[in-house]
């Protein structure tokens, strides 16, 4: 293969041209067809060539015809996990949409549809007119979940839009009057058709404000035959509503606009009276044990006042009492004299420590000298503790016990032995 490529870039180069290997090509046009105008695109036409694979996978062509035959072709591939989500066979013959892109099947050089989805010609047209409903609701804010009201726990009125004649409406009476009956007030309209959708937005804003609860709803049908609920009117309108609203459109199975714009879903028209109606007897049945429940708490209750009550009046029993009072009048009187003893105990404590500091005090009080002869000799208001400083002619003030004197000194004779 190397000397295969090498050959082929000499050749290139000798001749002066441009020369492409398979695989080159196979890639190039690969890239053309991953245009953006080829994915995930709605193709119509006539199935033919229609092959079964025992792996699963689906083989077949989408032809356009015209008054003289077939004027094109493309063939196409449908991968099993897909296949198994058809809801009808495939057969030639029969007017599709496919849904899918164009790829390049590079081992047999050919181009083809890769299908994921297959629906009936005017059936898809419908579908893909609901999607692109879906899309513009879905921006308006339609299907928020933030704008979902809750449903009253116990409605008095119950409102319901559906037909006057079909068994759905007799369905919700009889669920209603089974569990708890109360007034239903019926909004009727038609339920299929071109014009459904018109009645059906104004039923809905007839009956708005009038009741607690709306149930919007009809039995199965086909797609066809629930188109009109997916029609923005009637969409819109069940948005608009001050009402909380159930949809219940069709089986379990089947899904409409109508069930995503409104406040709860429910599966069948009869789960949608289950729903908003509480059940009478579970209700009784929750009462009685919420009534017994609170007897035994009350007789509980009255059994421990009763026995608090009884021991309060033992403990404020007369004799009780007095006995009481005794003692504490006991303790009281044990206490007084512990601390009587404990205060004369400090007290004498106390007067022992200041006659000691009195008689310490006594000592050194110069007073109490001149009581003894003594006397305190003073020059010019100073005390005199030594001959030092004195000199003949000096006037000194002698103070004894009971008086002074005034000397003059005649003379200084100083000890040399102190």
């Amino acid at each position: 293969m190397e000397w295969y490529q090498q050959r082929i870039s000499q050749e290139r180069r000798e001749h002066g041209i441009e020369i492409y290997r398979v695989s080159e090509i196979s890639s190039i046009i690969s890239s053309v067809l991953d245009d953006g105008r080829l994915q995930d695109i709605w193709i119509r036409g006539e199935v033919t060539n229609f092959k079964p694979h025992a792996s699963g996978h689906r083989y077949f062509s989408l032809g356009e015809r015209k008054d003289a035959g077939t004027s094109a072709l493309i063939q196409c591939v449908m991968w099993r996990s897909d296949a198994e989500r058809l809801g009808f066979p495939l057969k030639d013959g029969i007017d599709v949409i496919a849904f899918g892109s164009i790829g390049h099947y590079a081992p047999q050089g050919r181009y083809q549809f890769y299908a994921r989805d297959l629906r009936h010609a005017g059936e898809g047209e419908k579908h893909l007119l609901v999607e692109k409903w879906k899309a513009e609701l879905a921006a308006e804010g339609i299907f928020d979940a933030g704008r979902k009201k809750e449903l009253p726990r116990f409605p008095a009125r119950i409102g319901v839009v559906t037909s006057e004649t079909g068994a759905v409406l007799q369905d919700i009476r009889n669920v209603i009057a089974r569990r708890f009956p109360l007034e239903i007030v019926v909004s009727p309209t038609a339920v299929q058709g071109d014009h459904a959708h018109l009645e059906i937005a104004r039923a809905l804003e007839k009956i708005d404000g009038h009741v607690d609860v709306i149930i919007i709803g009809r039995g199965g049908g086909s797609f066809e035959d629930l188109f009109p609920f997916s029609h923005p009117l009637v969409v819109r309108a069940i948005a608009c509503c001050t009402t909380p609203v159930v949809s219940a459109i069709g089986h379990e199975t089947d899904f409409t606009l109508a069930d995503f714009a409104a406040d709860v879903r429910a599966p069948t028209p009869s789960a949608a009276a289950e729903l908003v109606v509480q059940d009478r007897a579970a209700l009784m049945e929750g009462l009685g044990l919420f009534r017994k429940r609170l007897g035994s708490s009350l007789v509980s209750r009255l059994d421990q006042a009763v026995r608090e009550i009884s021991d309060l009046r033992s403990r404020i029993a007369p004799g009780r009492m007095e006995r009481w009072i005794a003692d504490r009048r006991q303790d009281c009187a044990m206490m007084a004299e512990r601390l009587a003893r404990t205060a004369l105990t400090r007290i004498e404590r106390e007067q022992l420590i200041l006659s000691g500091l009195s008689a310490r005090l006594s000592g050194r009080n110069p007073l109490a000298l001149l009581e003894r002869g003594y006397c305190i000799l003073e020059k010019e208001g100073k005390t005199v503790r030594s001959v030092h400083g004195l000199s003949g002619g000096d006037i000194l003030g002698i103070r004894m016990r009971d008086g002074r004197l005034e000397v003059q000194v005649r003379g200084v004779t100083h000890d040399k032995n102190l």
